[in-house]
């Protein structure tokens, strides 16, 4: 379980794409003394399990299921991402309840400077729309985040100059796909109201 709040961005230093892809992430801070073999580290928004680390770098493996749902299937050496380790019980919960599992790639439609932030619109996957809401959140590439106004599956946020520096979404271009995770408590909403 994860917050949304960024810790660290890291590089993508290789990929093996033998089988299951198997990615060495090189961080520029997060303390890896502290990370333990299996733990769990959201890469942009995507749970994965440390399988192997040394001082200055730890490495993952995906699935083939992980490919499909996400953007690591355009990762390259030298990608930027976001990374945030797993919650711990006492840690402060600064974001919204993230569970790290993608529901699907998104995009970017928009960006738009508005004074000091930035005004960034998004298309959501087509079956993720119901889950939107104004004022609610969502996770973009691992990022908790307030949802400004919703029109379909279009819905636009702003991202306030901290969070531009500290995250990889400062750096987004209209037309780049993301990670989308839809808000859980929203899911369970609609799962009680629609049971199958």
């Amino acid at each position: 379980m994860f917050t949304g709040i960024i810790q660290d961005i890291g590089v993508v230093a290789g990929i093996v794409k033998d089988g299951d892809w198997l990615l060495t992430i090189e961080p520029r801070a997060l303390p890896l003394a502290q990370t333990s073999i299996g733990a769990s580290i959201a890469c942009s928004g995507v749970c994965l399990t440390v399988v192997a680390k040394a001082d200055k770098w730890f490495q993952v493996q995906t699935s083939t299921e992980t490919l499909d749902k996400t953007t690591i299937k355009n990762w390259q050496s030298g990608t930027h991402i976001n990374l945030e380790p797993a919650l711990r019980m006492g840690d402060p919960l600064g974001g919204h309840l993230v569970s790290g599992h993608v529901d699907g790639v998104g995009r970017v439609i928009t960006t738009t400077k508005e004074q000091d932030s930035l005004r960034l619109q998004f298309e959501a996957p087509q079956d993720m729309a119901r889950f939107l809401a104004a004022k609610g959140s969502v996770t973009i590439d691992g990022v908790s985040l307030t949802v400004n106004d919703v029109e379909g599956a279009r819905f636009t946020v702003n991202i306030i100059p901290h969070t531009q520096s500290a995250t990889t979404l400062g750096k987004l271009a209209t037309g780049d796909a993301v990670n989308f995770e839809a808000d859980m408590m929203a899911r369970y909403a609609d799962r009680l109201l629609h049971p199958q």
